[in-house]
């Protein structure tokens, strides 16, 4: 897994290539954003974005332990106030759930629910980048909880 470390500084060099141009960044009630995310999991990222209401994100992803899953959550966003930032900065939390398949031995299906926080910056209409932490808890094939997370870069179109 030698490329993740390149995938993460690639992700945060575009960002700061991208944060450089003078924007006032804004997205409008059913934009979609298309990504990927480094990290645990890694993956594939599709989020349509609402202004008054829960944005829903899904996240195709792979985990290092072998586990390819798809999340889905429903996000509640809040946008944070800081002085001498023209970028658009908001928190965000939500609940969600994962159904997935291990490949160990033999193929199991896993499912379970999780939850989601983090911070996404609005670069400029275009693009957002985004931290994450999701703790999982899983429900079917093993009872136990688990965390991910990531770091993420989406276009909005």
């Amino acid at each position: 897994m030698h490329s993740l470390p390149r995938t993460i500084l690639a992700a945060l060099l575009v960002g700061l290539c991208v944060g450089a141009l003078p924007a006032q960044a804004q997205r409008t009630s059913g934009a979609a954003g298309l990504g990927v995310q480094a990290g645990e999991p890694s993956g594939v990222t599709l989020k349509i974005y609402n202004a008054d209401a829960p944005s829903y994100d899904f996240l195709a992803a792979w985990s290092f332990n072998d586990f390819v899953f798809l999340n889905a959550h429903a996000l509640f966003e809040h946008r944070l106030s800081a002085q001498n930032i023209e970028q658009p900065v908001h928190w965000f939390v939500g609940p969600g759930a994962y159904v997935g398949v291990y490949d160990e031995a033999q193929s199991e299906a896993g499912l379970g629910v999780s939850g989601r926080v983090g911070l996404d910056i609005l670069i400029d209409e275009r693009f957002e980048i985004y931290i994450q932490a999701t703790p999982r808890f899983e429900l079917v094939r093993e009872t136990e909880p688990s965390i991910g997370g990531g770091l993420g870069l989406r276009y909005y179109f």
